[in-house]
């Protein structure tokens, strides 16, 4: 099968070929001839990944009239960077088709700017509900020559709490639309919205429905839940090319992770609902360009995301709602391409293992825990690879080798090579000198050595304030309730102190301060350079730290003193604030 053949016109078909779209994939096969042939409804269940906004996108596309730049097609997603992507691939789709105009339209940004682009023309526009009622009460937006809606991830749009927006947006539009709705599983709200608002649909079922993603390998490592955290390193570790989102329960969780594998080394960062949407923006496109190459994030704030090549998914914690592990999963196996789903478990959670088995109808393999040995073996194949693979600039290498061989030429290959090794791996072997296995058994398990974190835990005042050997401790005014994080405090000494690199040690975060360690001999280099710094718009103060103080008795006066600025200018924080004030003044 052809995309021709599914009667895909000539302009769409030019643009698709340079995207490298050779074959139509399942969803396409099924979906394509109908949108294009038959006026009736469509539910198309599908997981992520398999193609499906080229089965919706294309003939829309195709059924557009451009003479008229008035919206004909109405694309609704529950998340702003789905949305985005959407928009993105319809551009990418007509690139040769010049006078259609393709809109997203998401809360989070200026609507302003929205609306310039709307008055200007558009014949699909691509919608988050919130902001589309918003333009639609303002009058921005008028539907009624609409004659296709398509509700993408609709589960997921359910989940988030969007159908009273879908009921609102859906009266706007004329009764006779073609609507398509696809979906990954099919929760009974689903096949309510179907009977209610579409004409005898047709449904399209790729794979089963409910079912994992077929390219995905569910496997999960079973320890106690202590252990999770060394798990998941060890996890890490032993896949050098890592690429992962890693779900936690809830917003703690997930930036706790992300500050412990942040501290330990990894080029991670945390996604959750505590953050702005411009952090957010940030840390997706580090995400993206694999600047990053784990992402910890919460279900409600990967809802969306859209990103091609995951090695793996890992649930550090299994979620209650067997669909949200589905999706989860289905983010890596994507286009035909395979992928691994791990869960980290400990003895409790086996019951809600085996209930998720019975329902996507696939079985988890159990595997032991890589071993230290295992690690230390396929980072060093890892790094030979590399070795093998990498392209040599003879012309350039060249001046630079008589120099290099003079000061090294002493040494025989065996000797260079085990330097260039120990030079990567020294840290790794001293981590992992003596570890034990970490596998849950029914005897009590040996302690594995302490990551430099130490444990999980809050540590007592005492010892927050107390330095390491060797270390001194920093005091600075900013913490987890201004959205500071480990990471934030990575980038302020790169960005602020000149000179040789900072060596940070433990890091102690809490809601209204932070405390860190750095070797006493450059703790005064580091008070000195964020002297005046800010972060997010609140001027920061910083002092090496005294034992006997109550630093968080000094932060909460500090922060009434100068509150942050979003706190200032953000109109719903400044009202509650004043509910607050006028509730003290009535009980006096």
């Amino acid at each position: 099968m052809t995309f021709e053949e599914l009667g895909v016109n000539e302009p769409l078909r030019r643009a698709i070929a340079e995207l490298g779209f050779e074959n139509p994939m399942p969803v396409q096969e099924k979906v394509i001839p109908h949108l294009l042939s038959e006026e009736g409804d469509v539910v198309a269940l599908a997981q992520t990944g398999t193609g499906k906004t080229a089965a919706f996108g294309l003939p829309v596309i195709q059924r557009i009239d451009e003479s008229r730049s008035v919206p004909q097609a109405l694309i609704l997603s529950p998340t702003r960077e789905l949305c985005l992507q959407i928009a993105s691939d319809l551009a990418d789709f007509s690139k040769y088709i010049p006078e259609l105009r393709v809109i997203p339209v998401y809360g989070g940004s200026s609507i302003e700017s929205q609306i310039r682009s709307l008055r200007q023309g558009a014949q699909i526009i691509v919608a988050t509900p919130g902001r589309l009622i918003d333009l639609i009460n303002r009058g921005v937006v008028k539907l009624g020559d609409v004659h296709t809606v398509i509700l993408d991830e609709a589960d997921e749009m359910l989940n988030m709490g969007f159908l009273d927006s879908i009921n609102d947006i859906l009266s706007h539009v004329p009764e006779n639309r073609k609507m398509l709705l696809f979906s990954a599983t099919m929760p009974p709200e689903i096949a309510r919205i179907a009977k209610k608002y579409m004409h005898d649909p047709v449904e399209f079922v790729i794979g089963t429905r409910n079912e994992g993603a077929a390219n995905v390998r569910h496997i999960y490592y079973m320890v106690n839940a202590r252990d999770k955290y060394l798990a998941l390193k060890r996890v890490a570790d032993d896949n050098p090319n890592i690429y992962a989102i890693i779900f936690c329960r809830t917003r703690r969780d997930t930036q706790e992770v992300a500050d412990n594998l942040i501290h330990d080394g990894y080029n991670a960062d945390a996604l959750h609902g505590d953050l702005s949407q411009q952090q957010r923006d940030i840390v997706m496109k580090k995400f993206r360009d694999r600047v990053i190459t784990m992402l910890v994030a919460t279900d409600v704030a990967a809802r969306g995301l859209d990103v091609n090549d995951l090695t793996h998914v890992i649930n550090y914690g299994l979620p209650d709602d067997t669909a949200v592990y589905t999706h989860r999963s289905g983010r890596t196996g994507r286009a035909g391409k395979t992928g691994v789903s791990v869960a980290i478990i400990h003895s409790r959670e086996k019951g809600k293992l085996r209930e998720i088995e019975r329902i996507i109808g696939k079985t988890f393999e159990r595997k032991e825990v890589p071993t230290p040995e295992h690690i230390i073996e396929k980072q060093l194949f890892s790094m030979a690879d590399r070795i093998e693979r990498v392209e040599v600039n003879d012309t350039e290498i060249a001046k630079y080798m008589p120099a290099v061989m003079k000061k090294l030429g002493w040494l025989s290959e065996e000797d260079l090579m085990k330097r260039v090794l120990s030079l990567e791996f020294n840290r790794l072997l001293d981590y992992y000198k003596d570890a034990p296995t970490i596998d849950f058994i029914d005897e009590k398990p040996r302690k594995e050595k302490k990551s430099k974190r130490g444990d999980e835990g809050e540590n007592t005042d005492k010892d927050r304030r107390t330095a390491a050997r060797g270390m001194e401790r920093i005091y600075i005014s900013t913490g987890k309730r201004d959205g500071f994080y480990a990471g934030n405090l990575i980038e302020m000494l790169n960005k602020f102190v000149s000179g040789p690199r900072v060596d940070v040690g433990r890091i102690d975060l809490m809601p209204a301060y932070s405390l860190f360690d750095v070797k006493k001999s450059d703790a005064r280099r580091v008070v000195a350079a964020l002297k005046g710094a800010e972060f997010m718009g609140k001027r920061i103060y910083s002092e090496v730290a005294k034992a006997d103080k109550d630093y968080a008795r000094t932060s909460n006066r500090r922060s009434k003193e100068a509150p942050h600025a979003d706190e200032v200018t953000d109109p719903y924080d400044a009202f509650e604030r004043f509910k607050r004030k006028a509730r003290k003044k009535s009980r006096r």
